[in-house]
């Protein structure tokens, strides 16, 4: 591999009591009865829209978009840090970096919250650069987010690979013919990751210095 892009929620940092409450202090404020916490971890990874749709009920534009800024007003200040980056996750890009790895985040959340969460937990200096959507969803889609972060670095995605904890993460990679690498302490199955066209699955952050490095 020459380059290797990471997925922010579920891969480098544990966002689930940010994320989940956030969408529920969401729900409350478009007049609906959030379900239990727990029964929000699917939202974490997926583009937040979608999810938010399916939790109220209407694919209204309007609607979604009172959501998400209800979502945000709380997310800005607090969900945001209610996070903490996996155990071994730091280690594991450093030993990246030492084998000369240019290591890139690509995310589906806004990019103006990843860069602080990134740098909040002082993982910026492991990476070249933080790239997410825009506010207005603009490459949402991770396969959207690839297909402007590849060419804006000048990547060869033969030698690229992309590591993430949802099937959304792998079926970008395969769609843009990077490597597909799935890790399992985030949010998705080993099911999911397989079914989505991973190559490999990490169980730790300490595989994947073998699995990226051949070692």
């Amino acid at each position: 591999m020459k380059a290797v892009l990471f997925d922010l929620d579920g891969t480098l940092t544990d966002p689930r009591e940010g994320i989940t409450r956030c969408i529920a202090y969401a729900l409350e404020r478009m007049g609906l009865v959030p379900p239990p916490l727990d029964d929000l971890t699917f939202a974490i990874g997926p583009p937040l829209r979608a999810s938010l749709a399916t939790l109220i009920g209407t694919d209204s534009r309007d609607a979604v978009e009172r959501a998400i800024g209800h979502y945000r007003e709380r997310f800005a200040d607090v969900g945001l840090f209610e996070n903490a980056p996996y155990e071994g996750i730091a280690p594991a890009l450093a030993r990246l970096r030492e084998a000369g790895l240019p290591l890139f985040v690509a995310t589906s959340k806004p990019r103006v919250y990843a860069e602080r969460i990134v740098r909040h937990f002082a993982l910026d200096a492991h990476f070249e650069a933080v790239h997410g959507c825009e506010l207005d969803g603009t490459r949402e889609d991770k396969r959207d987010l690839l297909a402007h972060l590849l060419p804006y670095h000048g990547l060869d995605p033969r030698v690229t690979a992309m590591v993430g904890d949802r099937g959304a993460d792998m079926i970008a990679a395969r769609h843009h013919g990077t490597r597909a690498v799935g890790v399992l302490w985030g949010y998705g199955s080993h099911d999911e990751l397989q079914a989505a066209g991973a190559s490999h699955c990490a169980a730790t952050p300490g595989d994947l210095a073998p699995i990226l490095l051949g070692t």
